[in-house]
């Protein structure tokens, strides 16, 4: 009968003193051992990461950091007017007081020297309304507000779309060169005379 004799743990020490080590575990041993290995391939990815490093550097250097996103600026102010939004993204500004010296917005981004520098062509072009003279303007607020900002009534009449005389007007025609058709009802019957016809004063009901 063949006797059956236990074999050695991985654990256990050889007669010459030596370790056995598991199978398939590596020896970290020699002049090429896994550690050597493993700091060989930290040393690769940390020059990687170096490389990526310096050209992302150079390219910024190069070409500058890309431009940001546009902000949004038009908005409506409580009067349902075209107005320029601040940088809060909650205060809305009456484009007709964008550059009059004061700052409005909390951060004053309103009188901000690039959008003031060389108005009305520095302006976003929401908030100029171009009259018919091709160098006159007026901020686009006061278009259809029933005065005369442009001098020759453009920013009151079709060119400016505006609505006929509302119930705060008196339609007529002007005898002051402020008005441009609609004379304002709080005029009416205060003895002075508005519309070329006197309706002002004997037609119209005022306010």
């Amino acid at each position: 009968m063949n006797r059956i004799f236990p074999q050695p743990t991985a654990l256990e020490e050889n007669t010459e003193g030596e370790i056995k080590t598991f199978a398939g575990e590596e020896d970290c041993g020699g002049p090429f051992s896994c550690c050597s290995r493993r700091g060989f391939w930290l040393s690769v990815w940390a020059l990687l990461l170096l490389v990526s490093l310096t050209a992302v550097l150079w390219l910024v250097s190069s070409f500058g950091l890309p431009p940001p996103a546009p902000v949004t600026r038009a908005c409506a102010t409580a009067s349902n007017q075209t107005g320029f939004l601040c940088d809060d993204r909650q205060t809305c500004v009456p484009a007709s007081l964008v550059c009059d010296g004061v700052r409005t917005c909390p951060r004053g981004e309103d009188e901000d020297s690039a959008l003031c520098g060389n108005v009305p062509h520095s302006l976003p072009s929401f908030l100029v309304f171009r009259c018919s003279h091709p160098t006159a303007w007026t901020f686009e607020d006061k278009r259809c507000d029933g005065s005369n900002d442009c001098g020759d009534c453009s920013d009151e009449g079709a060119v400016a779309r505006c609505p006929p005389c509302g119930p705060q007007g008196w339609g007529c025609t002007p005898t002051f060169f402020q008005y441009c058709g609609c004379v304002p009802r709080s005029l009416c019957r205060d003895g002075v005379q508005h519309c070329s016809d006197w309706s002002d004063e004997y037609a119209c009901p005022g306010r």
